[in-house]
């Protein structure tokens, strides 16, 4: 059976503002940890009001320091965003502070629109080096060179493992040639997940990091003691992605019991495209959900959104999400 990890949102609400936000996030990777979650990871995200992550690195320490062992990174940097050397430095002191736990998930796209990327003082084909600034990235973890003159300090012989991110088949080709683990974002782009797993699987190229392939996938599940429960708490989600589409980004609503009387059938549509890899129910339908969905995918690792309003109630869905979880692993 496939691990299961955390992609938190670190969700700004209505009611919470950003360090409350982090301080949930922090408390749900405690209690992760304790639930047998592999890994905890939050991503960069820059001028949405909603998402308290855009200093991923700091916020990657802040969780880091708030747990014991579960490993805690970045899923993931847009490192068009950044120069790779301040990117090796900053993950570099995280596992100086943190040995063995950290992850640095690598994303092609900006996270932003293209007036905050101008404001980020990045060029908007900086994405097209990608590639290079992977290898770049990796040259500055790994141990110098003789005759090495610039060096990533105290990043250098760290060796923080990287993942190649993506929602289509570009980070499939790009992770199997470099010998990456890979991750896809299946949990808002689920189009191309089979056809991105085969390529990655068909072609990868064993590294010094990985010698076969591993494969994670984004899966949306919110969980709860009832499928009514569930989907009620499921409109957070809905409105959220419903309210991108009419260019309406903001804080995270409360659920709603009539989705219907929100949302337009075109609307509809477009969400239940973007969710098509959800599952949303009691524990039953959960532990069926994530059967399907690994015995489809045969991924190695389930990387789980549950973007719930409520604290308590998302820390209720993920300690399900363990137990569907470990019943399946107790029957394999």
């Amino acid at each position: 059976m496939a691990d299961i990890s955390i992609l938190d949102l670190v969700r700004v609400t209505q009611e919470t503002d950003a360090g409350g936000a982090l301080r949930n996030s922090r408390d749900l990777a405690a209690h992760a940890e304790d639930w047998g979650y592999q890994r905890f990871w939050v991503a960069e995200h820059h001028n949405m009001a909603g998402i308290a992550s855009a200093a991923t690195s700091v916020v990657i320490g802040y969780i880091a320091g708030g747990t014991k062992k579960i490993r805690v990174g970045a899923g993931g940097i847009m490192l068009p965003n950044h120069a790779p050397m301040v990117i090796a430095e900053q993950f570099g002191t995280l596992a100086r502070l943190y040995p063995g736990r950290i992850d640095l998930g690598l994303g092609r796209a900006p996270g932003t629109d293209q007036l905050t990327l101008r404001a980020l003082r990045r060029d908007p084909e900086s994405a097209d080096r990608f590639p290079q600034d992977v290898l770049e990235l990796q040259a500055f973890l790994a141990p110098p060179q003789p005759g090495q003159r610039v060096a990533a300090v105290p990043a250098a012989g760290t060796n923080v493992p990287l993942w190649i991110l993506g929602s289509s088949t570009f980070g499939a080709m790009l992770a199997a040639e470099l010998g990456l683990p890979y991750a896809f974002a299946s949990h808002f782009a689920p189009g191309q997940l089979l056809d991105a797993l085969a390529i990655y699987r068909a072609r990868f190229k064993p590294s010094e990091q990985l010698d076969r392939p591993h494969a994670m996938a984004g899966i949306n599940i919110i969980a709860a003691d009832s499928d009514a429960e569930a989907r009620r708490l499921a409109t957070t989600q809905q409105i959220s992605i419903t309210n991108i589409f009419r260019g309406a980004r903001g804080l995270s609503h409360p659920p709603i019991d009539d989705i219907e009387s929100f949302w337009s059938p075109a609307e509809k549509a477009e969400v239940k495209r973007w969710l098509a890899r959800s599952v949303v129910g009691n524990p039953a339908t959960v532990r069926d959900g994530i059967k399907a969905f690994v015995a489809e995918t045969g991924v190695d690792e389930l990387m789980i959104v549950s973007d719930i309003y409520d604290h308590k109630a998302r820390l209720r869905s993920y300690e399900l999400i363990a137990e569907a979880h470990a019943g399946l692993r107790a029957a394999a």
